[in-house]
């Protein structure tokens, strides 16, 4: 009866009421009380776990990411040299000459080229290697193993060993004269033409692992009855990968893609390690962040490099926001709201 009684409680709205006899008044009956209780209860021990869980990073995120940016763009209105008060107040000085100058746009235009680039030549790349070691394939651990390792490596490592070897009288021209294509010799290095091709074959070649490796995850994802259904209708290997398994693999390339973009934007170890704070300028092989170090820094300028900083840090935002807005939104939506139909 008890069983009864609370079940049609919870069923039926009005029973929730108790209308006292001629007081003409209702108060909440004690099932709803003990709801209303219980809601609150676990309304508090959810918050209590998102603090705890989300607390920490947060704490981190504003300190390592917010801060600095707050504290770069407060002394980017400064003539400061990195030590004692910042007191020689400029305004918006550090940030006229920025845009004026025409060595930031020489390395504004060079990190738009090394965006492109990537994405031309490692996409590409990196997608063929992924089907080809989607397949059962003799050796393949060793052979992802080997894709893999260049992007391990640390960046100091890398630059350091490609800056000797392809020096004048380094490993690379070396080689080509011991099997006689000594006409095929250059510098590498230094030769404006040659250089920001030698640096996206370093790019590439340290980078297109995880790029593979990202693939096959995605690829992983991919329903195999898809694509033998497909197989079984007489479709053959390319057509299955052009027609089934790229589309499916969408999501994932987007997602690279904007990570390959923003990392294009923020590129400084190679480029400081093989060419350094000189000769990338008079080589063609600029960024932003190497521009930042030499006119601030390095020059004893902190309060102009912070201004780099905070030119920088609103470039790679706004790329970020239209990239998500345009591109991922399809993505962004269905992880959102649970669907992904388009809005009302």
């Amino acid at each position: 009866m008890q069983l009864r009684e609370s079940t049609a409680a919870e069923l039926d709205p009005a029973a929730d009421l108790d209308t006292t006899g001629g007081s003409g008044t209702t108060a909440l009956s004690p099932a709803v009380v003990r709801r209303k209780a219980r809601r609150k209860s676990t309304s508090w021990t959810t918050r209590l776990e998102i603090a705890l869980l989300a607390g920490p990073a947060l704490v981190i995120f504003l300190a390592f990411v917010i801060f600095p940016v707050v504290v770069a763009g407060y002394y980017g209105f400064f003539s400061w040299q990195g030590y004692g008060p910042a007191v020689d107040f400029v305004g918006l000085r550090n940030y006229i000459t920025i845009l004026q100058d025409p060595s930031f746009h020489e390395a504004l235009l060079h990190n738009g080229i090394i965006a492109v680039l990537s994405l031309v030549l490692q996409g590409p790349v990196a997608i063929l290697l992924a089907l080809l070691l989607n397949r059962r394939l003799r050796g393949q651990s060793i052979i992802r193993v080997l894709i893999f390792v260049p992007y391990v490596i640390s960046e100091v490592v890398v630059g350091t060993g490609w800056s000797l070897m392809l020096q004048t009288n380094g490993a690379l021209n070396g080689l080509l004269e011991n099997i006689g294509l000594g006409g095929l010799a250059q510098d590498w290095l230094a030769n404006p033409d040659l250089a920001i091709w030698t640096l996206m074959g370093i790019i590439t070649w340290k980078y297109v692992g995880f790029a593979v490796i990202l693939f096959l995850a995605g690829l992983q994802g991919i329903p195999e009855e898809l694509t033998e259904a497909a197989s079984i209708d007489g479709a053959s290997f390319w057509q299955i990968q052009r027609s089934i398994v790229l589309p499916l693999l969408g999501p994932t390339l987007r997602i690279w893609a904007f990570l390959s973009i923003i990392g294009s934007l923020q590129l400084f170890d190679l480029v400081y390690i093989i060419w350094g704070q000189y000769v990338s300028s008079t080589a063609g092989t600029s960024t932003m962040v190497t521009y930042m170090v030499t006119n601030g820094r390095n020059a004893g300028s902190y309060g102009y490099g912070s201004a780099v900083a905070v030119v920088l840090f609103v470039i790679s935002l706004v790329v970020a926001l239209v990239y998500q807005r345009f591109v991922l939104r399809r993505d962004t939506e269905g992880a959102l709201t649970g669907k992904g139909g388009k809005r009302g």
